[in-house]
């Protein structure tokens, strides 16, 4: 008798214990119910933006786990300040899922840390006419509305909860019905950590990171990066994204005082600094690929002062650290960080030199992902840029012929001064590929890669794509050159890095951001085409200069020295400038490693084919 009392005790623990876990669910039962039901649906509304176009597949699964560790601290909580804490997070859910679910309806975007950033710049009076013309009772035809159906149904219960209560007040649910309730969520709540454990890791992973770049490194890690699956996720990986991006901001802004001019003789009067975008240089008919992708360049490599660069590497494969290397003073084994630098537009500006900025790229929008976030903030920062720049561009275009239009108009009226540096930031060969020309520019045809029978048709079209974004990038280069032609005038062209585009072995398109950097990689994703072309005037006024030019075409460069290079173009003394950076002078260092991604040496790389 005594073991049959000890068997049957023990099972009462048991199911005390089962019930117990229960308990949570039990004390916030609608709350746990509405919000399950709210996330759900924002998860099925957002779908077509989730990674491969889909809803995170273990939505179902961290929801739960999610909910009961919330009720479980509710739970905790006294009943009055249980209601008051639940009210709370009825309006901070439902107004999370409300903006994030109307960012999707009118921006095709979720939530994001440029969201918050625009959010926190916005004025009253933007606010307002924000509002009146995005708010409207069309939205009740959107996805929208199924977020206020939930609303509606939840306030309905609340409502008519006692009623409720009275009605089923008098059926009694047995112990065993409870303690198997309690089972069914203990087996769920072992089912959802293992599940999730991998995405709860990425996810903390994600948010203990201590630089902007490292976060944006992260998220191209597309199989094990975390999956922001709720608007509430995406609040907070927001806010933390912005608090890095705001220390960084406070030493640019202190870098930026330090920023000194000793004196400058305006040299060049007019460089122009054209920047690509995810540009192979074996896709380069200046470098001998075998489709003519460059014609113009070609031509004016044989006929017009336009000399290539045959060694030339980006430190990064990542646009926005490529980008803040470009920008700033900061060489890779300098000491502290790109942040603790001027950024070269500031130099020429106190130098007395006009700086142009136009970007088809890096513009705040809504509809930004963190790669732009990350590489555009220092460049929209208000005050960063306005100490950079004198005149910006203030919209994107379809196609980069358009910022040869906003050119022009600032030519045509009166706004471009004499001494001048004009940056051109392009979209280029940025994916989709397709997106990058105009349908009637579509020249390689599929065709002309019968013989490329490593590929499927569908690699084949994207080949020709690329292929076809840069003929089309030759043609816009060529017209930048054109503008310039009648004046003492440099253009230096460069890419903000490679891209994978079928070189035969891996044969894939992008950037293979997990790999280890060996040659293949660097080959294709490292190597970038770097010219510069001195119109006939600047050549005779400057010919040691050009010759200077046409002796360095040989020398081992990486881009984040380009601002030493132009500040010696320009003829600005200055504390910041370091001699051998500038692969123009005597005193340049040839041997300097050149390390990328802070982790390879190129030059220890036999990158030669």
């Amino acid at each position: 008798m005594r073991a049959e009392n000890r068997h049957t005790t023990a099972w009462q623990k048991v199911g005390a214990l089962l019930r117990l876990l229960l308990e949570p669910i039990r004390r916030n039962g609608g709350f746990f119910f509405f919000m399950y039901l709210l996330g759900l649906v924002c998860g099925w509304i957002e779908a077509p933006l989730g990674y491969k176009k889909e809803m995170y597949p273990n939505t179902y699964w961290e929801l739960f786990l999610d909910l009961y560790v919330i009720s479980v601290l509710l739970a905790l909580l006294p009943l009055r300040l249980r209601r008051f804490v639940r009210a709370l997070l009825y309006i901070f859910f439902y107004g999370m899922a409300v903006v994030d679910v109307f960012c999707y309806v009118n921006f095709n975007s979720l939530f994001s840390p440029s969201m918050l950033l625009l959010i926190g710049e916005t004025t009253s009076r933007e606010s307002g006419e924000f509002l009146k013309e995005y708010v409207h009772w069309r939205l009740l035809s959107t996805p929208l509305v199924w977020v206020l159906v939930v609303l509606v149904a939840h306030i309905a219960k609340l409502l008519g909860l006692r009623k409720v209560r009275e009605k089923f007040s008098h059926i009694q649910l047995t112990e065993l019905f409870w303690t198997c309730c309690g089972g069914a969520v203990l087996v769920l709540l072992i089912v959802c950590g293992i599940v999730t454990a991998g995405n709860k890791a990425a996810t903390w992973r994600l948010l203990r990171f201590e630089r902007i770049g490292d976060v944006e490194h992260e998220s191209t890690q597309q199989h094990t990066c975390a999956r922001l699956y709720t608007p509430v996720h995406r609040l907070i990986f927001s806010i933390r994204s912005n608090q890095l991006i705001a220390r960084q901001v406070v030493k640019l802004v202190a870098a930026k005082e330090r920023a000194v001019v000793d004196s400058c003789d305006y040299r060049t009067p007019s460089i122009v600094l054209v920047i690509g975008e995810s540009y192979n240089r074996h896709h380069s008919g200046l470098y001998d690929y075998e489709k003519a992708t460059t014609p113009y360049q070609s031509e004016r490599a044989r006929t017009d002062n336009l000399i290539p660069f045959t060694d030339v590497v980006a430190p990064w494969n990542l646009t926005s650290y490529a980008f803040k290397l470009l920008f700033s003073l900061y060489c890779v084994g300098d000491e502290g960080e790109w942040c603790d630098y001027p950024m070269f537009p500031t130099i020429f500006r106190k130098a007395g030199y006009q700086v142009t900025f136009l970007t088809n790229q890096f513009l705040p929008q809504a509809k930004e992902a963190i790669y732009d976030f990350s590489g555009g903030f220092f460049l929209n920062n208000p005050e960063l840029s306005r100490s950079m720049f004198d005149v910006r561009n203030d919209k994107l275009h379809p196609f980069d012929s358009g910022l040869l239009a906003d050119y022009d108009r600032l030519e045509r009226e009166g706004r471009l001064a004499e001494n001048k540096l004009v940056i051109f930031h392009l979209m280029g060969q940025h994916m989709a590929y397709k997106s990058r020309y105009p349908k009637g520019r579509r020249i390689f045809k599929d065709y002309d890669y019968k013989h490329r029978k490593d590929l499927e048709h569908k690699d084949i079209r994207i080949l020709s794509n690329y292929d076809n974004a840069t003929l089309y990038n030759d043609s816009v280069v060529n017209q930048i050159i054109r503008r310039f032609e009648e004046q003492p005038a440099v253009v230096i062209y460069l890419s903000d890095h490679g891209e994978e585009c079928y070189d035969g072995i891996l044969n894939k398109a992008g950037r293979q951001h997990t790999a280890v950097i060996d040659a293949r990689l660097a080959h294709e994703e490292f190597e970038i085409p770097f010219w510069i072309w001195c119109s006939k005037s600047f050549v005779r006024e400057h010919s040691d200069i050009f010759n200077r030019i046409a002796e360095a075409k040989d020398r081992p460069f990486m881009t984040d020295a380009l601002p030493h290079l132009l500040l010696s173009l320009a003829g600005i003394s200055t504390p910041s400038y370091q001699e051998r950076r500038d692969i123009l002078s005597p005193q340049y260092d040839a041997k300097r490693p050149r390390i990328l991604k802070m982790q390879t040496d190129y030059n220890q790389l036999n990158t030669k084919k």
